[in-house]
């Protein structure tokens, strides 16, 4: 059998072991990261509850416009990183996967694919986005235009090479596809998908920052505008 014909990617094909071991660790992850007197936090709040509702249905329609030749290799928006800033980790762990399991439900995401595009389409970039939200707050300067170019505009390029570089090595650990695929039809668009994901994080927090800053969790006027 062709090397580009391993284990064919269906909507009918059982989740494999590889995937329900990425589901269970996902999933308990989330889990665990919660925390209580956040979650009372958010139940007696309701701009914190629209917040992070409706992040999670702008998600939908920038998830939908996607385009790929190979089931398990589409590319599209991730807008991870504003939604991180906006709502913290661990709450844009849960505000992300809730999308993710809409779109799953109504087939348009494979369900087999579930448990590798939780831990690289979300868990993954969220703790990216953090981890550069973290270094920039200990290495560099508390400024503005720090958190809306390295943090924000970087950050969101990073989410994009972490997600398609995670996502090609684990289809061909898991051998859904050949090299030659995954290198040709995934792999060499990187280049192209970084610039506009970086673009789209980067104004979409600007926008927020400037417009509604007291609904970005993770910026804080004392340090990033000074006294």
């Amino acid at each position: 059998m062709d090397a580009s014909h391993r284990a064919p990617l269906t909507s009918d094909v059982l989740i494999t072991d590889g995937e329900l071991a990425a589901l269970l660790l996902g999933a308990l992850f989330i889990l665990l990261s919660q925390r209580r007197s956040q979650w009372q936090q958010l139940l007696t709040t309701a701009l914190y509850q629209r917040l992070l509702l409706g992040s999670a249905l702008c998600l939908v329609p920038l998830w939908l416009l996607r385009a790929g030749l190979h089931d398990g290799l589409t590319v599209h928006f991730l807008g991870i990183t504003p939604l991180t800033l906006l709502l913290g980790w661990r709450l844009a762990l849960v505000a992300a996967t809730l999308p993710l399991l809409m779109l799953c439900a109504f087939a348009i995401d494979n369900g087999s694919l579930l448990g590798s595009t939780l831990l690289f389409t979300i868990l993954l970039p969220v703790l990216v986005s953090e981890g550069v939200r973290m270094a920039s707050r200990r290495w560099l300067t508390r400024h503005l235009f720090v958190y809306l170019f390295v943090v924000a505009f970087l950050g969101g390029a990073l989410t994009m090479a972490v997600h398609v570089l995670t996502t090609a090595g684990w289809m061909l650990w898991q051998a859904h596809y050949s090299w030659q695929i995954v290198s040709d039809h995934y792999l060499a668009i990187l280049p192209l998908l970084l610039f506009p994901e970086a673009l789209l994080s980067g104004m979409s927090t600007t926008l927020l920052v400037v417009y509604r800053p007291h609904w970005v969790a993770t910026f804080y006027d004392r340090e990033y505008l000074g006294p």
